[in-house]
């Protein structure tokens, strides 16, 4: 089977991330609680933004904003289901 590179993911990931994320449904890599992004217990007293499991206190999504890009690391996370309109 053949593949292709990444370029090819463009059009769908561009068409997930323009939703309002703190609707999608995570699961927490930890205990695997589902619940919305909305209900993460959110930390900003640090360089980035730490979001941890309301269950039990995993860290699920870890955000850095720079002048002119962004880093975010899913790792606390099983899956994040997102609805699309």
């Amino acid at each position: 089977m053949s593949h292709v590179d990444g370029n090819a993911l463009a059009g769908d990931l561009r068409e997930i991330f323009a939703v309002d994320l703190t609707v999608a449904t995570g699961q927490c890599s930890g205990c695997g609680y589902k619940g919305s992004v909305a209900s993460l217990r959110v930390y900003q007293n640090a360089p980035g933004v730490v979001a941890r499991c309301p269950h039990c206190e995993e860290v699920v999504l870890r955000l850095v904003r720079g002048r002119d890009r962004a880093w975010l690391d899913l790792r606390g996370t099983v899956s994040l289901e997102i609805p699309l309109p």
